[in-house]
């Protein structure tokens, strides 16, 4: 390896990307649109009771549930309706009713009242419902603590960690910031070979890995110097920051492994990107099931930015560490690994 042909092409590619007045505005405007985005966002999450109720026979006192101030109530007509209605994240808190609960309560007994919670309901939440809950009790049949709950939390555990809309949406942006620069780094060497640069360059005695390192490291440069500087200003490095530099690093060595893939599979930079568009949708799916819990199935585990998404999520909202987000470190490097080989051996042909 000869660093002086190394940082020659990497003025090169600097000035080439400077050029391209539409990259080098989306990646400027873009950024600071992702920080403004965050800043506009709640810093505050919602304190109103949103609240679903499945009972067969409704009592008297829980008709007074729709009167109360602060609440957002519906019944639903079945408990599978009402258990979905949580996981989608339309309510924070359910409530199942026995069908006999009056014949319980008249016989002197304790009905068995099912609460469901949201995974994101926030922990004070718990004591609210159960203390209305026996308000209402206690106003059907005058006598205090006739009932018993089973309580349920629907989707991952994450009770108590209420997280405002602007700290959700956080890892879905800087995760998109980096997927952007697979359409840069992509455009940027469909450029070249239109041009002919690339093939001219292979002439000279420059090694193609030379070509491949310098281009590998404009486009990490360019992703992961964006992304942490989203970070540092959001507040994303609160927690455990080298687990998320080392998450955004593999992140960025994935974009531009991607983005060598694209190059080598497109014509020209329409192409990169009409299929870039594509790819960057795709990979940006599992980060809406982040912002909106139940919003995306078990389905998006299949697409690799998941687990770059999920870790820092996990690690900047949640406080996780190195042993709870170590799995999904190493299926992206994995998959990353492969995505980068492959993405040099297809464009290496192209060059050719």
């Amino acid at each position: 390896m000869n660093p002086q042909v190394i940082k020659a092409l990497l003025k090169k590619d600097t000035a080439l990307f400077m050029s391209n007045r539409f990259y080098m505005l989306i990646t400027v405007v873009g950024l600071v649109f992702y920080i403004g985005i965050y800043f506009i966002l709640p810093a505050q999450t919602d304190e109103k009771l949103s609240l679903a109720i499945y009972a067969p026979v409704v009592p008297p006192s829980f008709t007074q549930l729709t009167e109360h101030e602060g609440t957002d109530i519906e019944l639903f007509s079945s408990e599978e309706a009402l258990k979905q209605a949580v996981l989608d994240g339309n309510y924070q808190v359910a409530i199942v009713l026995p069908a006999d609960i009056i014949e319980t309560w008249l016989a002197g007994d304790k009905p068995d009242i099912t609460v469901y919670y949201s995974s994101t309901a926030p922990s004070e939440i718990n004591a609210a419902v159960v203390a209305l809950v026996k308000e209402l009790s206690y106003a059907q049949t005058g006598q205090a603590l006739n009932f018993e709950t089973t309580e349920e939390i629907l989707g991952p555990d994450m009770l108590g960690n209420q997280i405002a809309l602007r700290d959700r949406i956080r890892p879905l942006l800087v995760v998109f910031i980096l997927l952007v620069e697979i359409l840069t780094l992509a455009s940027l060497i469909a450029v070249e070979i239109e041009q002919g640069t690339a093939r001219a360059l292979l002439v000279t005695p420059l090694r193609i890995s030379e070509l491949f390192l310098a281009k590998g490291l404009l486009g990490i440069v360019l992703a992961l110097g964006q992304a942490v500087l989203f970070m540092a200003l959001v507040g994303g490095f609160s927690h455990e920051p080298f687990i998320i530099l080392a998450a955004l690093f593999v992140g960025s060595l994935m974009a531009v492994g991607v983005g060598f893939l694209l190059a080598a599979a497109t014509r020209d930079v329409t192409a990169v990107t009409g299929w870039g568009m594509l790819i960057l949708i795709l990979l940006a799916v599992p980060g809406f099931g982040v912002v909106i819990p139940g919003l995306v199935s078990d389905w998006a585990k299949v697409i690799p930015s998941f687990y770059l998404t999920d870790t820092v999520s996990r690690v900047a909202n949640y406080g996780a560490g190195w042993g709870d987000i170590g799995l999904n470190l190493a299926i992206l490097a994995g998959f990353t690994t492969v995505v980068f080989i492959a993405g040099m051996m297809t464009l290496r042909r192209r060059y050719r």
